[in-house]
């Protein structure tokens, strides 16, 4: 229970609360399905960031500051990695044709997926850390005691990071192939077209699976995979299930609003999966040497913000020189 209520705050209960401004954002908000226009986007980003930001500020209150470090480091690192996620979901919905009116409700499902397949991985994640530590050793007049688990995330992280930095363009790949494509043509028959902003409809007096329904499995599969990436990153800021799942949360809630501000500027940020693969490797070489080698949250997090910032600084200067030799 000690991870399930922790100084009067309980994640069932947060839980509850996230679920409930969802259901707001869909059902109050954005009953109708619209296309999002770049004003409204950065309304709701603000919102969602905002909220991220002051549950920092309560971590603080409540916990002190070592917490709070950790939570607003944590919260950084999956904010920057999912923003890769999202050039992929731009991709997704370019290759499927999905129109602007119905990508907010794809959003919505794929962050809804994410919150319950997230606390499977992190709680679950925790659990793994805390009883795979080795028996400790002396060396070079230090103890030190090597967490398995956490050797084996960091050395992934590397390999990940490496792998992002060469891996193809997305624009090149077929998603009709994707794994969540298969599962739903398997599981129902499939229409070829749109059928408004539904994920069934009735063929004939058969019931049929829309292409909607395809995209929101891709989503759901893509999220799935990038989550292989973000989980194990945040072990490296801290082993608190609490801290860990409420950055996370807060973290993917503002994605929505944050990709119809990138889905604008798609072409702006060519450096920045570079500049995700460096903290992948950073954060990897962090976790293998955690053993060996103690590396604050405070300066992990100046880390994360300079190495976002360069790469963000070099993407703009080479968008600015490209319009400029275009002129």
């Amino acid at each position: 229970m000690e991870y399930l209520q922790k100084e009067g705050f309980t994640i069932i209960g947060f839980i509850i609360i996230i679920l409930s401004l969802l259901l707001a954002d869909l059902f109050l908000f954005n009953r109708k399905a619209h296309k999002v226009q770049v004003k409204e986007a950065l309304f709701w980003s603000a919102v969602w960031i905002g909220f991220g930001l002051l549950f920092g500020v309560y971590i603080y209150l409540d916990l002190g500051s070592e917490k709070a470090s950790q939570y607003y480091t944590a919260f950084l690192i999956e904010k920057a990695l999912s923003v890769d996620n999202l050039f992929v979901f731009i991709m997704v919905f370019r290759f499927f044709k999905v129109p602007d009116i119905y990508q907010h409700k794809v959003l919505f499902y794929g962050i809804l997926g994410a919150i319950f397949m997230r606390a499977i991985f992190i709680f679950f994640g925790v659990t793994l850390i805390e009883y795979s530590y080795l028996p400790a050793f002396e060396f070079a007049g230090q103890r030190i005691h090597i967490n398995l688990v956490m050797t084996l995330f960091g050395a992934f992280l590397v390999y990940a990071g490496w792998k992002s930095w060469q891996e193809e363009d997305e624009e090149q790949k077929d998603y009709s192939n994707s794994i969540g494509t298969k599962i739903i043509h398997r599981l129902f028959r499939v229409s070829p077209e749109f059928h408004k902003d539904r994920f069934f409809v009735k063929i004939h007096g058969k019931r049929w699976a829309t292409q909607l329904l395809v995209v929101v499995a891709v989503i759901e599969f893509t999220d799935l995979l990038f989550a292989v990436d973000s989980i194990p990153a945040i072990f490296a800021v801290s082993n608190d299930p609490i801290i860990l799942y409420t950055s996370n949360i807060f973290a993917i809630l503002g994605l929505r609003a944050l990709y119809f501000l990138l889905a604008n500027a798609f072409d702006m940020f060519q450096y920045l999966k570079y500049g995700l693969a460096i903290i992948l490797v950073f954060i990897g070489a962090k976790m293998v040497l955690s053993s060996f080698l103690h590396i604050s949250s405070l300066y992990s997090l100046s880390v994360v913000i300079g190495i976002l910032f360069c790469s963000m600084m070099l993407s703009i200067n080479k968008y600015r020189l490209q319009k400029a030799s275009e002129n």
